[in-house]
């Protein structure tokens, strides 16, 4: 673990919040839009927290405590994340990293792990703060838990937390992450302070990445909907800021083919749900605006196709596959069968382009 830093777009908001430590709140919840840098200004805010000689209220970097930070060791700091986040990570599962609680990893007999580790926060997680709660800080300071994405938080674990917060432990904040502030227990929220993050400007962003060495910057920015960190993942770990699929699927829709399900749907099954999912609601979002005669917001690059496609369909087949796309996420985690959602969503998305496909009703 690094030095944690504020990214250049939250810099300012840092400072403007961390300048009255004396009358800070006990539980802060930091939220907006995912890819944006919350967890790194979380990190950064722990450091900052933690610090022995602030400047201007941010982390000195030199100082005991910046350097067990920078080390993965502060005594005072705990990140509570679920197993699998520990694992991209890059933790051992089972073991304590930089102070935060991780569950063991149930092992068989020959020494294999019995299940994959937890995409949740797990109660036993919480609950393994309370000897830490008991003892005095390290330094005489505050202590900081981590914990992310809060939305991992399950209802047990979640209210056991709530109970925490209702009786917080002296000289402990608590900073939680989130994409989604609605989807955690409406208790939980009201025992937190909202901190909201917004997103840079593009002039902002698209001049990050490109000093990270970015091509194609503008259209990786406009794809990742304006969250440069999610743009700098996506440059990192694909092609083109248009996913190959999509690309291949414009192109049997401009000359009015029906497109190759099957093989679509194959390529589709190999990778999240969630993740090609958000690339379709862009998608149908891009065609409602080609549809009215407006540029595209997320895929620039394919514009002609997109305002080609937009004419043959109709504003509404657009709107209502939008709609239907976001009732799909719901049951995204957990498909029957990968293959099959992944053809009877490309087969509703041809269809919002008036593609007539035989058999489907």
């Amino acid at each position: 673990m690094m030095q944690p830093h504020f990214l250049p777009w939250h810099t300012e908001v840092a400072r403007d919040w961390l300048g009255n430590k004396d009358r800070f709140a006990h539980a802060w919840l930091i939220h907006g839009l995912a890819g944006i840098g919350k967890r790194e200004f979380a990190f950064a805010a722990a450091a900052s927290l933690l610090c022995e000689a602030p400047l201007q209220g941010l982390a000195c970097g030199q100082c005991p405590a910046c350097g067990w930070i920078a080390r993965g060791n502060h005594p005072d700091l705990k990140r509570i994340r679920p197993e699998a986040v520990a694992a991209e990570e890059g933790a051992e599962l089972g073991a304590e990293e930089d102070g935060s609680a991780s569950d063991e990893a149930i092992v068989e007999a020959g020494g294999s792990s019995k299940r994959a580790p937890s995409k949740d926060i797990r109660v036993e997680q919480i609950r393994s703060l309370e000897p830490w709660f008991n003892n005095a800080t390290h330094r005489g300071g505050w202590r900081v838990a981590l914990i992310y994405p809060a939305e991992a938080l399950t209802t047990i674990s979640g209210n056991t937390l709530l109970k925490v917060l209702e009786e917080p432990p002296p000289s402990t904040i608590f900073l939680l992450v989130a994409d989604a502030p609605d989807r955690l227990l409406p208790t939980l929220l009201s025992r937190c302070r909202r901190l909201p993050l917004s997103t840079p400007s593009l002039d902002i962003a698209q001049q990050w990445l490109e000093g990270k060495g970015v091509k194609k910057a503008n259209e990786w920015l406009a794809a990742a909907g304006g969250a440069p960190l999610l743009a700098q993942h996506q440059s990192e770990s694909e092609q083109s800021p248009c996913p190959d699929w999509i690309i291949e699927l414009l192109a049997s829709l401009e000359q009015g083919r029906i497109p190759d399900l099957s093989n679509l749907a194959d390529k589709l099954a190999k990778s999240s749900p969630k993740v090609w999912l958000d690339a379709c609601q862009r998608l149908a979002i891009d065609l409602n605006l080609s549809a009215h005669g407006l540029a595209c917001r997320y895929y620039p690059g394919q514009h002609k196709q997109l305002s080609a496609i937009g004419k043959h369909g109709g504003t509404l087949q657009f709107a209502q596959l939008a709609t239907w796309l976001n009732e799909q996420k719901r049951v995204a985690g957990h498909p029957l069968n990968a293959k099959l959602f992944a053809q009877a969503v490309m087969q509703r998305l041809s269809q919002a382009c008036q593609i007539k496909l035989s058999g489907y009703k």
